[in-house]
């Protein structure tokens, strides 16, 4: 039976994580993140979970790391000054093939940074998980229900590539006040194959911890290697939209697509033949899809808030012929009116 609430993103987050079957969380307090984890020391305990305000950001994933090689389902939120001291673990998570999942709610930067919208967290995000080629699955939502649909999305990817997955919003969408449609309560099947159940024995399948002659680390990072390769052919998603006819495609992910989905909308009712193409991995990126979507167009426009960094896939992605366009939006969120303004100048010529 499903269940509608007028929730903010953070609390969509937290059930939905709940009602994946997540039954640990750790994390330390971090606006704009603090909600998932003050609503999770709630609801945990009502499921029979464990919720854990750790010391540090250092802590709390490496409580995530011993809460998923024992079997739970286990996350952790934070923002983009924590998810930097997270990385050591996450490579380690990578390496040895343990699920888990972080929510990152971006604040501006760099350094401690402040708490307006930003999307500034791709590089940390998309580029690798910690040191030594690890990877995370990256999924950015633009709404409260995509926040947790992806949520439930982020743990089952995790489990099923045995490996770290990180969702990517910001404070915009944390905070914003939306309907939400969440699914029955499951729970997750018992004794994974790699869980390590202690003295009772297991048929644990780790790689790597103790495994550092040459020959091992190769056949390990071959292993991952190929895993990363499946992930990339299989788990791409993206949505387009009033692309087939366009002349302009302007590529946004997270809440400055769901800014330029009204921006396009706008244009389509003024006669003006513009589409959008939306990420929803930013970690496999899209490419395929992109360049299906940008068949025919003369120019792509790429709002981003930050100062540009999704624009660099983008640009592997297609045509060094094609003319692409950077928006770039420094604080807080877009206004549909800017992105709409800057449609109308490239229409005209004016990049």
């Amino acid at each position: 039976m499903t269940d509608r609430r007028l929730m903010h993103g953070n609390g969509a987050i937290a059930e939905a994580a709940v009602r994946a079957g997540c039954r640990f969380a750790a994390g330390y307090p971090l606006t704009p993140a603090t909600e998932i984890l003050e609503y999770l020391s709630g609801r945990m305990p009502e499921v029979g979970g464990v919720c854990v305000q750790a010391e540090s950001e250092l802590a709390a994933i490496n409580m995530v790391y011993g809460a998923a090689a024992s079997g739970a389902r286990a996350m952790t939120p934070t923002s983009g000054l924590g998810l930097s001291l997270m990385q050591e673990a996450l490579s380690q998570m990578c390496a040895v093939e343990l699920p888990g999942v972080v929510v990152d709610m971006a604040r501006m930067g760099p350094g401690l940074g402040t708490l307006s919208p930003t999307q500034a967290d791709y590089f940390l995000a998309t580029r690798g998980t910690g040191h030594g080629d690890g990877r995370a699955i990256v999924l950015a939502p633009s709404t409260v229900q995509e926040a947790a649909d992806m949520t439930i999305a982020a743990f089952d990817l995790a489990d099923r590539y045995r490996n770290p997955v990180l969702l990517l919003g910001d404070a915009l969408l944390a905070q914003v006040m939306e309907p939400v449609q969440f699914p029955p309560m499951r729970d997750r099947p018992a004794s994974p194959s790699w869980s390590l159940p202690g003295w009772h024995g297991g048929t644990a399948n780790l790689i790597g911890e103790y495994r550092q002659d040459l020959e091992s680390v190769e056949e390990s990072i071959r292993k991952l290697e190929c895993k990363y390769t499946t992930i990339e052919a299989q788990e791409t998603r993206a949505q387009a939209f009033e692309s087939a006819d366009a002349e302009i495609l302007v590529v946004a992910f997270g809440t400055a697509a769901r800014v330029a989905t009204e921006a396009v909308r706008e244009a389509r009712a003024a006669g003006l033949r513009v589409g959008l193409f939306r990420p929803l991995t930013l970690w496999p990126f899209p490419r395929r899809e992109l360049q299906e979507a940008a068949h025919g167009v003369r120019a792509v426009l790429v709002p981003e808030m930050n100062l540009g960094q999704m624009i660099e896939d983008v640009r592997l992605s297609l045509d060094s012929r094609l003319e692409i366009v950077p928006l770039n939006r420094r604080v807080g969120a877009f206004a549909p009116e800017e992105i709409r303004i800057a449609l109308q100048r490239l229409l005209e010529g004016r990049s």
